[in-house]
């Protein structure tokens, strides 16, 4: 992923509240469950940091999330970098109400150029992880 490509962007409805929607992207707890089993801990506040390893295909992917900005119930902005690659994004979620309970959009922009020769770091695969995140794994979450 290029800093000169457009921001990824997944959208997806969901039928709780945002309040409820909010709890899940940013409790520990609900985040382990969804998202990343191996996370040791999240705040929504900024200035949290927190780091956690990912091996794949035998490549350390450590994880290292710093909160940026957030505002209850309606955005949270991580900086998502990695210990072991160059290589800065945000990662920004937004929480909204709608008529069938809330709305969430995840928009990933690139700050800094990741590798390319790193599978994990090209632009389709992080579109179908997000997708798999947002649209898959957290709407299965809510049933």
């Amino acid at each position: 992923m290029k800093k000169t490509d457009i921001p990824i962007i997944v959208k997806q409805d969901f039928n709780v509240s945002p309040d409820r929607l909010w709890s899940a992207i940013t409790d520990p707890e609900e985040m382990r469950q969804w998202f990343f089993p191996q996370m040791p801990d999240f705040k929504a506040e900024k200035g949290f940091y927190t780091d956690f390893l990912l091996i794949n295909e035998g490549r350390n992917f450590t994880h290292q999330w710093t909160v940026v900005e957030a505002i209850p119930f309606e955005k949270l902005t991580v900086r998502w970098q990695f210990l072991e690659y160059p290589g800065d994004s945000h990662v920004t979620f937004y929480v909204s109400k709608n008529a069938s309970g809330s709305h969430l959009k995840l928009s990933v922009e690139v700050l800094e150029d990741f590798q390319d020769d790193i599978p994990e770091f090209r632009r389709e695969s992080a579109v179908g992880g997000w997708n798999y995140f947002i649209q898959e794994s957290l709407p299965e979450y809510f049933q």
